[in-house]
């Protein structure tokens, strides 16, 4: 039977190790759903897969789009599901490895058909952004779906933003387009999920970080700083450093807030994976006898 293996977890788990071992045991790709990784360029703040990995295994959707370039979980399920039917052509099994939720749920279960937004609608709402700030979006969406408004995170500029463009797209709230709708597909899903004591994975996150920072984040995300406005940007290791560059605090204190707001999205993830009940987890503290864990539970 077709299968799609998803591997997911919260950042810094240990995700990308274990999904290229178990990969290469099924001798097969990997669908990376990781909503920053298919940005080229974000290679040290993403956590991407390195040089090495990519040569282990063949991966997809890292490093393919400019960070110019808008893409949305809709769409990621759009390329995600034609690029499956070709690869069951030749592996029973493919795998799915991330820990972006929407992307995830995208592809599983399938997203709401919002409407695609123009590049000139896009660009009005990002000026409206740049000269009056998320206040003024804010107020704007709260007119045009009070509903959504009471519901979304309001200190999140992308969800914030997002919704404001869909409302004006489609004439109607973005709230009246999220049906929720399960789809079928045409082949089983085995969703696998990684887990470890929180103290453990706090840990594991702090010194991810202090790697990242040795192999170069600061001056990639200087080389972007330019750029600090695109949304694929506002993202949790940039952000922090374009304040420090912008003088707003020290290098140690950015790097201090990149260690808490990846733990915060840590905890946020597990709480979002917890709602699924189809989830099998194994807790890599043990690490043992996990890629059986694993296979036992394809089999079943």
């Amino acid at each position: 039977m077709k299968t799609l293996l998803v591997l997911l977890g919260p950042t810094g788990v240990g995700k990308t190790e274990w999904s290229l071992r178990i990969a290469e045991e099924l001798k097969c790709p990997i669908l990376s759903a990781d909503s920053r990784q298919i940005y080229r360029g974000m290679t040290v703040g993403t956590a991407a897969p390195t040089d090495e990995q990519l040569a282990r295994v063949k991966h997809y959707f890292v490093g393919t789009l400019s960070p110019e370039a808008y893409y949305s979980a809709s769409e990621y399920e759009r390329d995600a599901l034609s690029l499956l039917q070709q690869l069951h052509q030749e592996h029973e099994t493919v795998v799915m490895a991330g820990g972006s939720m929407m992307y995830i749920d995208a592809v599983c279960n399938g997203i709401d058909d919002i409407p695609t937004i123009d590049a000139k609608l896009r660009e009005e709402v990002s000026e409206l952004y740049q000269k009056e700030g998320l206040d003024a979006i804010r107020a704007r969406l709260k007119i045009l779906d009070p509903d959504f408004y009471d519901e979304v995170d309001l200190k999140n500029p992308k969800r914030v933003i997002h919704a404001l463009e869909v409302c004006l797209m489609a004439g109607k709230p973005y709230s009246a387009l999220r049906t929720n709708p399960e789809k079928a597909r045409p082949f089983r899903i085995v969703k696998i999920g990684f887990t470890r004591p929180r103290e453990e994975l706090y840990e594991r996150i702090n010194r991810r970080v202090d790697d990242m920072i040795e192999n170069g984040l600061v001056e990639e995300a200087r080389r972007f700083y330019p750029q600090r406005h695109l949304n694929a940007l506002n993202t949790v290791g940039y952000k922090e450093l374009f304040d420090y560059f912008y003088g707003n605090c020290s290098l140690d204190f950015a790097i201090g807030k990149i260690k808490q707001h990846s733990r915060n999205y840590a905890r946020k993830q597990m709480t979002w994976f917890k709602k699924d009940k189809d989830i099998r987890w194994i807790d890599l503290s043990e690490e043992t006898d996990v890629e059986k864990k694993v296979f036992n539970n394809l089999s079943l």
